[in-house]
C-alpha cells in the first residue's frame, strides 16, 4: 500500500478527552503543562472542554459530550486531518455506556496513524518531544486501491 503524507505545522491541534472517573486527572495533567498545551489548538468533548477552559482560562473548541455523539464528532475531523494529537485519559476500570463509540473513535485514530495517549506517562512523553514544536510528517495509508477494489467486488 502507497502512503499519503501529512505535514503537521508547529502549532498543532489537540484533542482532549476523559472519562468521568478520568477528569480529575487530566485537569491536574493540563495545569502541569499549561504552559505548553496553551500554545497549541485544543478540542475537547463537552464537560471535559468545559473544565479545561476554566482551569487555564482559554478558549477551547468544544463539541459533544462524549456519549452524545462527541466521539464521532471528533473521530470525523480525525478523518478530516483536522486533528493531530489525541490525549484520551479513558477510565478501564469502568465499563462506559458507548463503549463501542469509544472502540470506533480509537480504531480510526489507528486508521489515520494520529499520535494517541491514554495515560499521563505516554501524554508527558508526546509533550515534551522534539517534535511536538516543529513541522512533522505523518504517514498515512493512501486508502484509494483499497477503495477502489472494494467498489470493484460492489462492496461500499
Amino acid at each position: 500500500m502507497t502512503k499519503n503524507v501529512r505535514l503537521l505545522s508547529p502549532q498543532k491541534t489537540i484533542a482532549l478527552i476523559a472519562h468521568d472517573h478520568k477528569k480529575d486527572e487530566l485537569l491536574e495533567w493540563v495545569k502541569k503543562h499549561s504552559e505548553v498545551i496553551q500554545q497549541h489548538q485544543l478540542i475537547a468533548t463537552g464537560t471535559t472542554g468545559k473544565l479545561i477552559e476554566n482551569e487555564l482560562g482559554v478558549l477551547v473548541h468544544r463539541v459533544m459530550s462524549g456519549p452524545l455523539g462527541g466521539d464521532q464528532q471528533l473521530g470525523a475531523m480525525i478523518a478530516e486531518g483536522k486533528i493531530d494529537i489525541v490525549i484520551f485519559f479513558w477510565d478501564p476500570m469502568e465499563a462506559q455506556p458507548h463503549d463501542p463509540d469509544v472502540k470506533a473513535f480509537l480504531r480510526i485514530c489507528a486508521v489515520w496513524n494520529i499520535i494517541v495517549a491514554c495515560d499521563a506517562s505516554t501524554a508527558d512523553f508526546i509533550l515534551t518531544s522534539p517534535f511536538m514544536h516543529t513541522e512533522y510528517a505523518v504517514e498515512t495509508p493512501d486508502y484509494k486501491l483499497y477503495l477502489n477494489r472494494n467498489i470493484e467486488k460492489g462492496i461500499s
